[in-house]
């Protein structure tokens, strides 16, 4: 279980600033929750057979078939900048040139 000293390092390890009576409640619900580890860690599981995941999981594909596409007029009116019928976006490489 955690103590108050090992708190005060979590809480500085977590850079958080709690008040005495905040940090104890905290302490409590961390208590609370290895606590539930340790009943976990009780439970026998001798001869079950280990699981990646709870649910089999199936991945949905679908087929990769272009749709109609958004005429120029009615991306030009979403673009925020527009120069010589192209987007205008900011430079994000900087040249010496």
């Amino acid at each position: 279980m955690i103590d108050a000293a090992e708190l005060s390092h979590l809480m500085i390890l977590a850079r958080l600033d709690l008040g005495a009576e905040e940090a104890e409640e905290m302490r409590g619900e961390l208590n609370a929750i290895l606590g539930y580890f340790e009943q976990l860690q009780a439970v026998n599981t001798d001869g079950v057979e280990e699981m990646q995941r709870p649910v089999a999981l199936v991945n949905v594909m679908r087929d990769d078939v272009p749709g109609e596409m958004l005429p120029h007029s009615a991306l030009e009116k979403l673009a925020p900048e527009t120069q010589d019928g192209f987007v205008k976006v900011p430079r994000t490489v900087e040249t010496d040139a």
